[in-house]
């Protein structure tokens, strides 16, 4: 398609997805440039879905970052659905947008529309997940943030406050199956804690990261187990979840039961400062103005870094600064 046929084709396209991407199509532009301007860059995000506090600050990083770069955003939702994650990138194919974005729900199954998009010649951008393949070159790069290390500094927490301890029953809640996060988080834990038998994980379950699913679980295994003294909780709407139902059972989250989590949720630091959970690592929604740079690097035909983590932190009851933490914004 030659230059001016598809700066036709992508205003186009523009218009009529506005309907369908919930007013997530954005462009910004000078006062005074012609109504008809097509934008430097046309991004295709396909967003796993709104499923917890943290997926909002997400698509809303996502958002705010593309009116701030001048980039016109083709937002869709997916509602947890592989299904139409890969019905969005077909449309954004069928749309010749210069970049594709999405944060994928689970790592397999995603060659064949890939291969689609390598085709098209439109590079694709993952975010927040991996994906597993044998043809590496199906996608540019990857943004978002180290899971097995997040992981590991869990399994670092307890082994701090745990120290001297024998016979620690630990449970966890995992996340969904087969997603990169659930993968690399149960991974990176179990291998902070090898070596100390003493820490025992009896029973893993998965509440999908989702907050009612934990409270759900958490009050199965509850029944179940004989003893729990640890949850370790692959999200914070699960471990929120997991606090309501410990509270019904008459427990103390925090003391009678130790609690550690990942995300960073203005709601669990809160949980923190209340002595409800014990430790919480940082895993940040906010990477919009990252993914912005690298599509526009990717459109210009640049090569990117093949994985870009963003720097993150571990908040636990033994910080002294908590109170001074500005707000999450998620």
């Amino acid at each position: 398609m030659i230059p001016a046929m598809k700066k036709t084709f992508r205003l186009a396209a523009v218009l009529l997805l506005i309907p369908m991407v919930l007013c997530g199509c954005t462009a910004s532009r000078p006062d005074d440039a012609p109504a008809s301007a097509s934008p430097a860059l046309l991004l295709g995000f396909s967003q796993l879905g709104a499923e917890s506090a943290w997926r909002l600050g997400n698509t809303r990083s996502i958002q705010e970052a593309a009116e701030k770069a001048g980039v016109a955003l083709m937002y869709l939702d997916a509602n947890q659905k592989q299904a139409e994650q890969i019905k969005h990138i077909r449309s954004f194919i069928a749309y010749q947008v210069d970049v594709i974005a999405f944060s994928p729900k689970v790592e397999t199954g995603w060659d064949n529309v890939l291969r689609e998009a390598k085709e098209a010649g439109i590079p694709v951008l993952l975010t927040d997940r991996m994906i597993r393949t044998e043809d590496e070159s199906l996608y540019a790069g990857f943004i978002g943030s180290d899971f097995f290390q997040e992981g590991v500094s869990a399994g670092e927490f307890l082994l701090q406050k745990m120290k001297g301890q024998t016979d620690v029953r630990i449970v966890e809640l995992s996340g969904t199956i087969d997603s990169t996060p659930m993968c690399q988080r149960g991974e990176g834990f179990r291998a902070a804690l090898e070596g100390h038998p003493e820490l025992q994980i009896i029973q893993s379950v998965s509440g999908d990261f989702l907050r009612t699913k934990g409270r759900e679980c958490m009050k199965e295994l509850l029944e179940t187990c004989e003893r729990i003294d640890v949850l370790y909780a692959h999200n914070d709407a699960m471990a929120l979840g997991a606090i309501t139902a410990i509270e019904e059972t008459g427990l103390q989250p925090g003391k009678d039961i130790v609690i550690i989590s990942v995300d960073g949720e203005q709601a669990a630091i809160d949980a923190l400062r209340k002595g409800q959970i014990n430790c919480v690592v940082e895993c940040t929604p906010m990477i919009g103005d990252t993914i912005m740079e690298l599509s526009k690097r990717l459109a210009a035909g640049e090569e990117i870094p093949r994985v870009t983590h963003p720097q993150e932190r571990v908040f636990s009851e033994f910080d002294s600064d908590l109170d001074s933490l500005l707000p999450r914004g998620y």
